[in-house]
């Protein structure tokens, strides 16, 4: 019984080694740097691949006095540490910041594609249990430096969003809209939360995030992720997902606001025109020069073209039944961010004192590639608007501006992977680090 055992632990290595070297290899990008941003992105031919290219950097956390590298210009510095793989943030009207602690649910274990999956996630360092919490931080002396750090709400289910209107908290869990009686000050929520609404969280659940925004006239947006890459799942798990809903918190009534988005993570209101916009992660296994991920207007009853077809027309052939008569009524998207960089936070430059560079545009945050050769994102940028709310700056033809970098190595290890970002009361910049478990400060350097 040893000796059968022993030879089916051999053939089962066997087989994920096979399996590894399978993804190690890949497919590499050939479009030169910077070939793939902007308003116009250069697209090449798909390279269909049965396995997803598989390029994880290795998580190995900053050590002590180690930061990102900020632009000329700018310095970083740590606002918290010590945190638990920080994610989403949000500032509060007395300058408290609220950070969501969270991570995936449980993933499938069973098979050998599920297994490898989350061998890589593990060498990326996202594969511990969700600490399914809320933390608030607080620089109550000004220094720059959140000296209480307290759990704010604990027992929740992979939280992501989070939106406050008047004396209400709202947590966008994987599986329900929730809210939270809320008190300016208090450090703790304890009151009981209520349903607002449930979200699609249908099993395997593989896009988990559930952004969430505010407008100005009370209403809430929830950014939902797809199922599938492609639809690979069966379309009936798609009901309500890739796609924003707008939901009234007041009522719970809901519609869906814009579909067709693969996955929308970070939304945000731009200050000039009022718009509504987000950043979208593209689908994979076409290559490592295909499909750019996004950031974009999300416009009422629009159709942004998941999983049919991307960037206002080029049809996915992967994609059965076909559906070419939908090109016909799909938006093309604003900005392109690049290929497999992984868009995860968006903020607006209003709230925020870096200096005339960064006066009108997005603060976005890359997470960057995991299924890229050589790997993309890993940083933070700026991407400049025109005064009329149009990406790209006056010209159109503006490229993102490298606001952080140095998250990636000289070794091609993952020091930290920036998520999302906020301004904090005195104008600064904010930004997780759920690698690095931080949030850095960024300011105007003296």
């Amino acid at each position: 019984m040893k000796k059968h055992l022993i030879a089916l632990t051999l053939i089962v290595l066997a087989v994920l080694g096979g399996a590894l070297f399978y993804f190690s290899r890949g497919d590499t990008a050939q479009l030169p740097d910077g070939a793939d941003v902007g308003k116009e992105p250069v697209f090449t031919a798909p390279r269909s691949e049965m396995i997803p290219t598989m390029n994880v950097a290795d998580a190995v956390p900053w050590k002590a006095g180690e930061r990102p590298v900020p632009a000329r210009g700018l310095r970083v510095d740590r606002f918290a540490d010590g945190l638990d793989h920080p994610r989403s943030l949000l500032r509060l009207p007395n300058g408290d910041v609220l950070v969501a602690e969270t991570n995936s649910p449980t993933r499938p274990t069973g098979g050998i594609t599920n297994r490898v999956m989350n061998y890589l996630m593990d060498k990326a360092g996202a594969g511990m249990p969700s600490p399914n919490r809320i933390t608030l931080l607080r620089d109550a002396d000004g220094d720059g430096r959140a000296e209480t750090k307290t759990a704010f709400l604990t027992g929740l289910n992979s939280p992501y969003g989070m939106a406050l209107i008047g004396d209400t908290l709202y947590v966008a869990n994987t599986d329900a809209l929730m809210a939270f009686p809320y008190k300016e000050g208090e450090t703790r929520i304890t009151g009981k939360g209520r349903k607002i609404l449930n979200l699609p969280a249908q099993a395997p659940n593989m896009h988990w995030t559930r952004s969430l925004v505010a407008s100005p006239q009370g209403l809430l947006y929830v950014g939902v992720g797809s199922n599938s890459n492609i639809g690979e799942n069966d379309l009936e798990t798609e009901a309500n997902r890739a796609a924003v809903l707008e939901v009234n918190p007041r009522t719970g009534d809901y519609r869906i606001y814009a579909s067709g988005l693969r996955n929308p993570v970070g939304l945000a209101f731009e200050p000039k025109s009022g718009a509504l916009w987000g950043v979208v992660n593209e689908r994979d296994m076409l290559g490592s020069d295909l499909v750019p991920d996004y950031l974009t207007r999300v416009e009422f009853g629009a159709f942004y073209g998941w999983p049919w077809n991307y960037w206002g027309g080029y049809e996915d052939r992967r994609v059965q039944p076909q559906r070419p008569e939908v090109r016909e009524y799909t938006k093309r998207p604003d900005y392109a961010l690049g290929n497999h960089v992984a868009p995860l936070g968006l903020a607006f430059a209003d709230k925020v004192t870096l200096g005339a560079p960064y006066a009108n545009g997005a603060f976005v945050g890359l997470h960057g590639s995991w299924n890229r050769k050589p790997a993309a994102g890993y940083k933070l940028v700026f991407v400049p608007f025109a005064d009329n709310g149009e990406a790209g700056g006056e010209t159109g033809k503006a490229k993102p501006v490298d606001v952080l970098t140095g998250f990636l190595d000289a070794k091609g290890e993952a020091r930290g992977r920036p998520v999302d970002v906020t301004a904090d009361a005195k104008g600064a910049l904010l930004v997780s680090d759920d690698v690095g478990n931080v949030v850095w400060r960024v300011t105007a350097a003296k």
